[in-house]
């Protein structure tokens, strides 16, 4: 699902899926980092748009890569909080959920927060609400998935993406060869267009 169903909507009160606006603004969020050479280029494509973006960490890849970490909020990016080891809400016992995101926010100073897969139990949709802001998706460029070729990741970007849209890529080794390739092309594209890609 590019864009997500409207029930995903009823499901998850008080969470941000866009950010409506009748101005050219796209937000461009990373998953997953910080990854060597993955983030790094992405920060240098970024750069060379002049864009800026959120990325939302996973806390033991903040500990591995702290330099990486640091160059993300030094270059004027917005960092949000993945969870320490990314499990899945739906998988895990809730105080484990919750627990996991609590040693997160030991390394990643932000009040925002991207559940991983997207999922949230009732419980930890709660807990969480009250000290994060949640931040979701409109746009998911499926660069995660091995079996979607770059060209269709750039078309879910390009056909579904609208003003104020959060798109969602990841600067991970596994969406790297479709995302590296995609994202250049994106920035290209909507830039030329008279786009402007702000961090939320």
């Amino acid at each position: 699902m590019v864009r997500p169903p409207t029930y995903f909507r009823f499901l998850y009160p008080g969470v941000v899926w866009n950010k409506p606006t009748n101005e050219k603004i796209l937000y461009l969020t990373f998953d997953d980092g910080p990854t060597p050479e993955v983030t790094s280029s992405v920060l240098d494509l970024l750069s060379s748009h002049q864009a800026k973006a959120t990325f939302f960490c996973i806390g033991e890849n903040v500990e591995k890569h702290p330099a990486l970490y640091n160059r993300i909020k030094a270059e004027g990016h917005l960092i949000g909080n993945h969870t320490h080891t990314h499990p899945n809400s739906w998988k895990v016992n809730s105080d484990f959920f919750l627990n996991d995101v609590e040693e997160a926010s030991k390394v990643i100073n932000s009040t925002l927060f991207r559940p991983p897969y997207g999922k949230l139990t009732p419980r930890t949709l709660f807990s969480l609400r009250n000290k994060y802001q949640i931040i979701m998706w409109d746009v998911i460029s499926g660069d995660f998935d091995e079996k979607v070729s770059a060209e269709q990741v750039q078309r879910n970007v390009i056909e579904n993406a609208t003003n104020g849209s959060i798109i969602v890529f990841h600067d991970s080794v596994k969406a790297a060869p479709r995302m590296l390739e995609v994202l250049p092309k994106i920035l290209k594209r909507f830039t030329e267009s008279g786009y402007s890609f702000l961090k939320l």
